[in-house]
């Protein structure tokens, strides 16, 4: 018997990544040495004092059951951390715990939207922001995030009728891909158009604690009149090295919180314990290894952007989290040149354009190396400039 999938999944492609994945198979199959930086994986360990927690919270057999619900004890760790943090209070009934930003943004778009709503992304933008908004029926509009404004949105060029529609409009900052941090002015901005046609915000707050500069790493949720009309996810996966273990909280308006934890009771039994024990320790647990850890994406960012720049490859520096942003040399499509680059040199980026057709021109790279390794790219990649169409002012 033939098996067709729902008519949803027709939508979704698996696209450039599998090819690239392809192309990386072969490239190793071939002998050729490959530098992965297509992936935002940290490459750095957890803090020792929460490996220890989750240690200790696998040997007690209690901690296998359901959990059902997020734990009090984790919920006042949130709670705390937001005040020690960024300066923020919130009460317990204002969080969601869900398993990671990725699978909370996915179902949200369920919780909030019915036909006929507009959802407002980013383009260039993270791809589950797309696929949440489409599950819950809504109408997808994109703002461009552009060089010339800075990457920031431009909401007051956006058609009234469109805002009137819009129930929620996507934000994040710094921002995957591009790199960009905002000025707490955007938000106080758009937390004035949201009051003004009846929108709300959601705040993807995933970089807060890798940001460059001296910039300040901020909550959205620390700029006043926020949790009135949004709320924003704060994962624990970037700062802490914890990806695995798919731990993010859901912050703010109530209401919207509400919605989420209801879908949530209808498919979920809960994060487990030793996970939720991982949330605590990092929480409450000292945040020097954040900080520190930090200052070395700062010194990859300087290796890689700096370097690239000394070869000839003109490109800015990543004001935030573990990618730049890096403009394609003339002549290239962002496939093409990830493609050309591949098999010139073995360094594998990810094309811009999977991030939405305002991409096209720009290629991520993921900070995943060392800074000694980084320079090493770097010369790999001077070494065939004149093939990439790089060339070094003389």
């Amino acid at each position: 018997m033939e098996f067709h999938h729902s008519e949803k999944l027709d939508h979704f492609h698996t696209g450039i990544f599998a090819a690239m994945d392809e192309k990386k198979s072969a490239l190793i199959k071939s002998g050729m040495k490959v530098y992965n930086l297509s992936v935002g994986t940290p490459d750095f360990k957890p803090p020792e004092h929460i490996m220890k927690a989750v240690s200790e919270a696998v040997a007690d057999p209690l901690n296998y059951r359901y959990s059902l619900v997020d734990s009090p004890e984790m919920l006042n760790a949130v709670v705390s951390y937001y005040e020690k943090r960024y300066g923020v209070s919130i009460t317990s009934d204002e969080i969601l715990g869900v398993h990671g930003t990725q699978e909370g943004m996915g179902h949200l778009g369920m919780a909030m939207c019915n036909p006929g709503d507009i959802v407002l992304l980013p383009n260039p933008g993270y791809p589950i922001y797309e696929a949440g908004s489409y599950f819950g029926n809504a109408d997808v509009v994109y703002y461009d995030l552009i060089k010339e404004n800075n990457f920031l949105p431009r909401i007051e060029d956006i058609p009234g009728d469109i805002l009137r529609r819009t129930k929620y409009i996507v934000l994040s900052y710094p921002s995957n891909p591009v790199g960009a941090a905002a000025p707490k002015s955007m938000y106080e901005k758009m937390i004035d158009y949201a009051h003004r046609y009846g929108f709300f915000i959601i705040n993807d707050n995933a970089y807060s604690d890798i940001i460059f500069d001296g910039r300040d790493g901020y909550s959205f949720l620390s700029v006043p009149g926020a949790k009135d009309v949004g709320v924003e996810f704060y994962s624990l996966s970037k700062s802490f090295n914890l990806t695995g273990f798919r731990i993010s909280f859901l912050i703010g308006n109530r209401s919207i919180v509400d919605s989420l934890r209801l879908l949530r009771s209808q498919y979920d039994f809960g994060i487990s314990y030793p996970v939720q024990k991982a949330a605590i320790a990092a929480l409450t647990g000292p945040l020097g290894s954040v900080r520190e850890q930090c200052l070395e994406y700062q010194h990859r960012r300087d290796a890689l952007c700096g370097g690239l720049r000394s070869i000839g490859w003109d490109v800015p520096d990543s004001e935030g989290t573990m990618f730049t942003w890096l403009p394609i040399p003339n002549g290239y499509t962002s496939a093409g040149f990830v493609e050309k680059l591949m098999d010139t040199t073995g360094v594998i980026g990810t094309p811009g354009t999977a991030f939405g057709p305002a991409g096209e021109g720009y290629i991520r790279f993921a900070l995943v190396k060392t800074a000694e390794e980084f320079k090493n790219i770097v010369d790999i990649i001077g070494r065939n400039g004149a093939l990439l169409g790089i060339q070094k002012n003389q």
